[in-house]
């Protein structure tokens, strides 16, 4: 076990009064800024598309199942977009600019945008969506280790619905009627 000492009060204070501009980013945060704002940046495309494609399903579902699965699509678009919100705020107290450029949304998103024809294709695009956002976290999740616990804690969270979503679409999935 690795023992930690404390830093001592006045060390503490005379950090804090440096680099006053770089707001939340203190001497002790020991990830590559960089490199994290642009994991976050690609979290927060992936989610932006997410949402859109989740949007057109709601609209697009048919069939004996489309109203409620429809239904279960705007819930889950609603979550997708609370989770871009927190990954856009993030962003900013790491003092980076959340990348809302539709140009490069796409290119940026670990997901991809698949409209699906059927309910069924739907589901499983979405599924899909979810496997990949699911894997991208635990990897941006590792990444973190302990050097930004802020951003792996964020990450965790949207982590757990991620899994929620799978978790769903397998059982709508699972409930089709097969044809």
């Amino acid at each position: 076990m690795t023992q930690h000492t404390l830093t001592d009060v006045a060390t503490l204070r005379e950090q804090a009064r440096k680099h006053l501009g770089r707001g939340a980013v203190t001497a002790g945060y020991s990830a590559d800024r960089s490199r994290v704002l642009k994991m976050l940046n690609e979290a927060l495309a992936t989610e932006i598309v997410c949402v859109l494609r989740y949007r057109r399903h709601h609209f697009m579902a048919r069939g004996i199942h489309g109203q409620s699965v429809g239904a279960e699509f705007l819930v889950h678009s609603i979550e997708e977009q609370g989770h871009a919100d927190q990954l856009a705020a993030r962003i900013v107290q790491l003092g980076g600019e959340p990348d809302f450029s539709p140009d490069s949304l796409s290119a940026r998103s670990h997901a991809e945008y698949v409209a699906g024809e059927t309910l069924a294709e739907m589901i499983q695009e979405n599924l899909v969506a979810e496997r990949i956002a699911i894997d991208s976290y635990r990897d941006m999740i590792r990444y973190l280790g302990s050097d930004d616990p802020t951003t792996s804690v964020l990450l965790k969270q949207i982590l757990a619905v991620e899994e929620e979503h799978a978790d769903e679409l397998a059982d709508l999935l699972e409930d089709l009627p097969h044809a």
